[in-house]
């Protein structure tokens, strides 16, 4: 029976087991279950609980095995959940050794304690036309919401040359599109010597892996964005035009109750920087509803900040109490109102998407195919080709509509 590995939440989830793959296969694991566990919301925990009891209710004596943030937060509730036969945390489940059979069936450390980060040689991502690279781990930073520091640990980086050497063998085996990914992404090199900024490792990484198509970042600090990026984004057409904040909020109280380091000024700053630049980037943003205090008024000011930055690709969050953070123990927006609002900024994306789509019809776009036969362009819009192509080419397409919330294209190659 195939190793079967259930990755919930964020793109590092999707590097971390494809790490995890690897160790079980050389465990002689093959015939695992391994859940790979969320903690930013008590949705996420709930599904990965709810994964867990169903693997072991469809094969019983099948070892399950639990990891992620969530398990390493409270490793022995998951590991009374029944049919799981270990549990291990975040720093353990990237070691070799935590693999033995002969280890405990609990192996969760002090995940503070971690100091440093490895790269891992990852050789392919399965179900994915585009490859992860992990470059970054933990947060130093503590935001009232926000659990996971506790569950990742400090802030530290992977060195420079190990992530050349990394998206080089990516690029030999195929892939025509790396993700950068980490937890606090934007403060990379903060730990390293002569504390290197994310724009210089992506200089680095685009100057020496020159035969790398395509470089795209996952969610990014507002707060951190130095100059070089800017340069980079603006001027380097390897570096795809999307770019994705960790905005949360647009209102100036919340961001401060949240101890966000920006505020809706600085938001709007980085819209107008961006529609000044000479390619059409398009921006995203996490945001949460229903975050605790938040009026009306409050919500309706997040709201506007969306219009107001063109934000396109929303990634909405109702607020979700996380234990052992301030913002738990702060007056509480209803449940019902907090979905409600996460309904209205939901809607809003939508309709945001729908005219970011129309507008590219008629242009050139680079596609990269994906496994579900759906192709993304530089901007990461969907579109169906008229004719096949090979998961993971990257093609030349001409836009020439839009059908529901896919844009149709026609290979010019």
């Amino acid at each position: 029976m195939p190793l079967e590995i259930l990755t919930f939440g964020c793109r590092l989830n999707l590097y971390e087991s494809e790490v995890m793959r690897g160790l079980a296969r050389d465990a002689r694991l093959e015939d695992a279950v391994l859940v790979n566990t969320c903690a930013v919301t008590a949705e996420a925990e709930r599904q990965a609980r709810q994964a867990i009891r169903r693997a072991g209710r469809a094969q019983p004596g099948r070892p399950i095995i639990v990891t992620g943030c969530a398990a390493q937060l409270d490793p022995a509730g998951f590991a009374a959940l029944p049919g799981v036969t270990r549990v291990l945390g975040n720093a353990e489940k990237l070691r070799a050794e935590s693999w033995d059979a002969a280890g405990p069936a609990v192996a969760v450390g002090d995940i503070m304690a971690v100091r440093d980060v490895a790269s891992h040689l990852v050789e392919s991502f399965d179900g994915h036309a585009r490859a992860f690279v992990q470059v970054q781990q933990g947060c130093d930073h503590r935001c009232s919401f926000c659990v996971i520091p506790l569950a990742r640990g400090n802030s530290r980086s992977v060195p420079l040359g190990a992530l050349v050497r990394e998206v080089a063998g990516l690029v030999d085996r195929g892939y025509r599109e790396v993700v950068l990914t980490g937890v606090d992404l934007a403060s990379y090199g903060a730990d390293l010597p002569g504390a290197p900024s994310l724009g210089q490792l992506v200089r680095r990484l685009l100057a020496q892996v020159p035969a790398l198509p395509r470089l795209r970042l996952s969610s990014l600090d507002p707060a951190r964005l130095d100059e070089e990026f800017w340069t980079l984004l603006a001027d380097e057409p390897r570096l795809m035009p999307h770019l994705h904040l960790s905005a949360q909020a647009g209102d100036d109280l919340t961001l401060k109750r949240m101890k966000r380091r920006h505020r809706r000024a600085d938001l709007l700053a980085i819209a107008d920087r961006v529609a000044g630049m000479g390619r059409p980037i398009v921006l995203g943003a996490d945001l949460i509803a229903g975050f605790p205090t938040e009026t009306e008024a409050m919500f309706e000011a997040t709201l506007s900040l969306a219009e107001a930055c063109g934000l396109t690709y929303l990634h909405v969050f109702p607020y979700s109490p996380r234990p052992g953070t301030p913002a738990a123990r702060m007056p509480q927006v209803p449940v019902a109102t907090a979905r409600a609002r996460a309904a209205l900024l939901r809607d809003m994306g939508t309709a945001a998407v729908t005219r970011f789509l129309a507008s590219r019809v008629g242009s050139t776009a680079d596609a990269l195919m994906e496994q579900t036969g759906i192709a993304r362009t530089e901007h990461y819009a969907p579109i169906r080709l008229d004719r096949p192509v090979a998961v993971g080419a990257v093609v030349p397409v001409k836009i020439t509509g839009v059908t529901g919330d896919c844009l149709d294209g026609m290979v010019l190659a």
